[in-house]
């Protein structure tokens, strides 16, 4: 029996202030009103503004079930953001969350990219299509993915597009903001995570968790700090989260 290819679902380009204009609907600062005619205004066709919507829907809007307490709590941190660029953040965790498709992409440009800084698409490519199939749909939602991850500030493409230099990492100082993207990042991976490498995990890649981990998993009601094996510290979910 052939195995079939795991989903995709994030295969459209979202701008960061299309996700800045639906937190602010959320946050009861914006209309729909204004997020649509903003959508229109980029010029976009009937069916790639309803794939948008729906995109959109998923990360902000209308979540998941399981997804609604965890993005209700982005939007409350990331509300007043004075510019489109300063809720990155919160596109970059709500999308990992939602989308295993972003975060594979994601941790993969991570990688490539942490030794020298710049690696080839192709290269994305290839890893991304031995997971999810050497496909066409594959390259577009990858190429999709990449241009969303370049226009939230985490790389840029050079070379007629053909490479990822990774741009400087965003220092995020805030407590809750730190706490609510690490608990992003566990959703993604969906096990517990080393608390020793928490700082470099590729997936996080745009960002420096500029708070010190081990303190911040002591207060944190969402997070928690395990002792598993030779005693080594792993970073999980609480379990009524």
């Amino acid at each position: 029996m052939i195995a079939k290819a795991p989903q995709i679902g994030f295969d459209r380009f979202i701008r960061i202030d299309w996700v800045a204009a639906a937190v602010g609907v959320r946050a009861e600062k914006g209309s729909l009103e204004e997020l649509s005619a903003q959508l229109k205004a980029a010029g976009l066709g009937k069916e790639a503004l309803a794939k948008t919507q729906t995109k959109l829907n998923a990360l902000v809007l209308e979540p998941r079930a399981d997804l609604v307490d965890f993005i209700g709590r982005g939007v409350r941190l990331f509300a007043g953001a004075k510019a489109p660029a300063d809720v990155a953040p919160f596109a970059w965790g709500a999308a990992l969350a939602a989308y295993p498709y972003f975060g594979r992409v994601a941790e993969f440009t991570g990688r490539l990219t942490s030794i020298q800084g710049d690696c080839s698409v192709a290269e994305v490519h290839r890893r991304m299509s031995e997971v999810y199939g050497d496909r066409e749909v594959t390259k577009r939602a990858t190429q999709a993915v990449l241009q969303t991850q370049a226009n939230w500030g985490a790389v840029a493409r050079v070379e007629k597009g053909k490479r990822l230099v990774r741009l400087a990492a965003r220092e995020l100082t805030d407590q809750r903001s730190v706490a609510w993207l690490i608990e992003a990042a566990l959703r993604y991976q969906g096990k517990a995570m080393a608390l020793a490498t928490l700082q470099s995990t590729a997936v996080l890649y745009p960002f420096l968790l500029g708070q010190p981990l081990a303190y911040l998993m002591s207060i944190s009601p969402t997070l928690e700090v395990r002792a598993e094996g030779s005693g080594d510290q792993f970073v999980a979910l609480r379990a009524r989260f």
